[in-house]
């Protein structure tokens, strides 16, 4: 399904608009964090990795994105970990089908 998302946004990158690839990329992102890092699917790899950092995967994750944007994960947990609080607190990450 990764595989297929991501020559979807290939396509649609070199043929479509901008800002329809960036949302392609933060969908793909969160569909990697939720099912290989066994995140929230609201969150992304960096604002996982940033919560948590003392975690060996999450110390690769931070290095490799600050050779590109130096402070990057602490940036996206602090945009994104009122989502999260917000969606544990109404308990939108419990099962509600086949209960």
């Amino acid at each position: 399904m990764a595989v297929i998302s991501y020559l979807f946004i290939v396509v649609v990158g070199t043929f479509g608009r901008t800002s329809r690839v960036r949302q392609g990329v933060r969908a793909l992102d969160h569909f990697v964090n939720a099912t290989l890092f066994d995140g929230y699917a609201l969150e992304s790899i960096s604002s996982h990795a940033w919560r948590e950092k003392d975690k060996k995967w999450a110390k690769i994750v931070i290095s490799i994105t600050d050779k590109f944007q130096k402070g990057h994960c602490q940036r996206a947990n602090k945009r994104e970990q009122p989502i999260i609080d917000l969606m544990l607190k109404k308990g939108l990450n419990k099962q509600t089908v086949g209960k």
